[in-house]
């Protein structure tokens, strides 16, 4: 498993929330929702993303802008054009002044603005990743950050144009999973950017030897993994391989992977009903008091209040 495996091998978009959002100017919207993690591809047209601490991105026809929540933002025509739209969490969308929009911009299946074909085309996904091992990457994103169609070209926006407007059985799955697609291709064509400050632990993976020993890790957490079993595992001594990883991950091999196991109990207690217990033996504990134990230290709560936390509403228009 690589590293953007990883982000959404455990919690994936499930019902996820996608549009086709059309505009004609001048047009502003004020998105409140608190969401994880939106994307916005432009179509046709463009348009500015402005940011709440300060950031002004300008968007034209082709690019991709990720926003990593929970900060609020304004899409718009112009950076100064008044909002006529606030996107709130729960599936809440209101006027500026908080009186009910009664789906006034509802313009068909999935389709919202104030126009259909307007001059300007946006795809919208925004959907909530919930667990802890996607934490880890959304952590190393900035608030804001673009691919231009310059840059790079997104293989799926014909698909995305084609699905997103359809109204038949599964179409959710289909649209869940085009959007784990482009999240992951997003990512990495913006992770390989000399720019772009990727997690110490994703540029490891190229590494022969730390890579070969996070690969390990993440296929198999349960193993009764050591030091001296990983360094054997990748050819090196155990000294060596504690320098290296710790060098370019930023925390040596075992606290790494007590952080990996942890993230994924995690995501387990909250996507499925499996036992404490039988989570703990899937994730490499040797019961339920030993990864309750591990869990509190860590997280600050116990497995079972982590798993009866609410969730935040996976936000919608």
């Amino acid at each position: 498993m690589d590293a953007l495996a990883g982000l959404l091998e455990g919690p994936r978009a499930r019902g996820a929330f996608m549009i086709r959002a059309g505009f004609d100017p001048p047009w502003a919207v004020r998105v409140e929702d608190h969401a994880p993690l939106t994307v916005m591809l432009v179509v046709r047209g463009g348009g500015w993303v402005v940011h709440d601490d300060g950031e002004r991105l300008r968007l034209g026809a082709g690019d991709l802008a990720i926003v990593r929540g929970p900060g609020a933002y304004t899409c718009a025509d112009e950076p100064g054009t008044p909002p006529q739209a606030l996107v709130l969490p729960g599936g809440v969308c209101a006027h500026p002044d908080g009186r009910d929009l009664n789906g006034t911009m509802d313009l068909g299946v999935r389709a919202w603005g104030n126009r259909l074909d307007g001059s300007t085309v946006v795809l919208i996904g925004t959907y909530l990743m919930a667990g802890e091992i996607s934490g880890r990457l959304l952590d190393a994103l900035p608030p804001l950050l673009s691919l231009t169609a310059d840059t790079w070209r997104c293989p799926l926006t014909p698909m995305l144009m084609e699905e997103i407007g359809r109204d038949e059985p599964g179409q959710e799955v289909v649209l869940d999973r085009l959007l784990d697609l482009l999240v992951i291709a997003a990512l990495r064509a913006w992770f390989s950017r000399p720019e772009a400050a990727a997690p110490a632990w994703y540029g490891a993976m190229a590494d022969p030897v730390v890579g070969r020993v996070l690969r390990l890790v993440q296929d198999d957490p349960a193993h009764p993994w050591t030091v001296a079993a990983l360094a054997a595992k990748a050819g090196v001594s155990r000294a060596g391989l504690a320098r290296r990883f710790t060098d370019l991950v930023g925390e040596p091999p075992m606290a790494y992977l007590t952080g990996w196991r942890l993230a994924l109990a995690a995501d387990r207690l909250r996507d499925t009903d499996d036992t404490i217990g039988a989570i703990a033996r899937q994730v490499g504990y040797g019961s339920s008091f030993a990864l309750s134990s591990a869990f509190k230290r860590v997280y600050g709560i116990s497995p079972q209040e982590h798993r009866q936390a609410p969730r935040v509403p996976v936000p919608g228009i």
